[in-house]
């Protein structure tokens, strides 16, 4: 299945409840920082004021080419002006044309060496943005790349993935352990300024994923903003890394069982939700109030998933200090807190329980 090309798309802002995040984590390591204009334009824009620069030196020099003397012929001619100017902005000069009036010294001591010093930073700039960044920028991206190890990657940074690395952020995940996978070079910029790490490319593609480790990703969030897109990007994932625990965001009711069997580990429909926590509003002002709570940091509860501790084993679900179990999960059943086989806790169970947000029980 190949899917069509993909449509640019606007990227909602990021939740005002990160800008002090985002002021801490914005200096922190990343894999790639896009600059906002391209090689070429700030190429141009350097070379264009070095123009300006010799401009303004050879204007002077001109102006004044009385106070010039020409060692070889006597004459100053337009060619001499430039010449010369073009030798003294870069060097220091031959001495077959030189200075001899006070006014021209003093441009040259006032004027000209200080462009002399703006023209040598310019081009000592170029030389680092165009040679040495970019050989210091793949070490750096290397030697941060080899650290990864249990990391989080987010494919796809618009609506819905920009959410989930807010949402990761508040939940305590350190900006060094996300990776955000898109091809839009806009949208990685607003990723990169929480910190996290960033590939730009086509997360169907094995080469890209490869490059954000996925093979060593505890858990990979794919939304893209396409069914189509989202279920290959699965399918990728899970033959790259077949252990890692994959939740996929689903528009069309359709095609969930599609990413089922390309192998999602969680799958979520935001319409098919959204519509099933407006109908629960119609049993009480106050249920999508509390599943909100449940499902975001920001509210005084939450729900968290663990295995059984062996200090738990053989007791009572119920025997929680702050926390309460709502669910076990026993092989491939799922048991709820009220059936019998719940009384007991078994080695082996996993468990979701209800903690006070913030850390609750250990």
């Amino acid at each position: 299945m190949t899917p069509p090309r993909r449509q640019n798309r606007r990227h909602a802002p990021l939740p005002g409840r990160m800008a002090a995040r985002a002021a801490v984590t914005a200096a922190r390591p990343r894999f790639f920082r896009a600059g906002r204009l391209s090689p070429l334009t700030t190429l141009a824009i350097r070379a264009a004021a070095v123009l300006v620069l010799v401009g303004i030196a050879l204007g002077g020099h001109w102006f004044d080419r009385t106070g010039l003397r020409d060692n070889t012929d006597g004459a100053v001619s337009f060619l001499d002006v430039v010449y010369f100017t073009v030798i003294t902005v870069t060097t220091v000069g031959y001495g077959d044309i030189v200075p001899v009036s006070t006014s021209a010294r003093m441009f040259d001591t006032f004027v000209v060496t200080p462009i002399r010093i703006f023209v040598f930073l310019i081009f000592l700039g170029s030389a680092y943005s165009f040679m040495l960044r970019q050989g210091w920028e793949r070490w750096r991206m290397g030697l941060i790349r080899r650290e990864l190890k249990d990391h989080v990657i987010v494919c796809g940074y618009g609506r819905a993935g920009s959410a989930a690395v807010a949402e990761l952020l508040e939940r305590g995940h350190l900006p060094e352990t996300i990776v955000v996978v898109d091809e839009n070079a806009e949208a990685l910029r607003e990723a990169e300024e929480l910190g996290v790490a960033t590939v730009e490319g086509d997360a169907t593609h094995n080469a890209v994923l490869s490059i954000a480790k996925v093979e060593e990703a505890s858990s990979v969030i794919v939304a893209p903003g396409r069914d189509d897109t989202a279920v290959l990007i699965v399918l990728t994932v899970r033959r790259l890394a077949p252990r890692a625990g994959v939740a996929v965001s689903i528009a069309a009711i359709e095609n969930e069982l599609l990413a089922r069997d390309a192998g999602a580990t969680i799958i979520v429909n935001p319409v098919s939700f959204g519509g099933q926590l407006l109908a629960q509003c119609t049993n009480g002002p106050h249920v999508a109030d509390y599943v909100a709570d449940l499902v975001t940091r920001g509210g005084k509860a939450e729900l968290r998933e663990r295995p059984v501790r062996p200090d738990e084993v053989g007791q009572s679900p119920h025997d929680g200090g702050n926390s309460r179990i709502l669910r076990i999960y026993r092989g491939d059943r799922i048991i709820g807190f009220w059936e019998p086989d719940a009384a007991r806790l078994q080695a082996g169970d996993s468990v979701i329980e209800v903690i006070q947000a913030g850390g609750g029980a250990p």
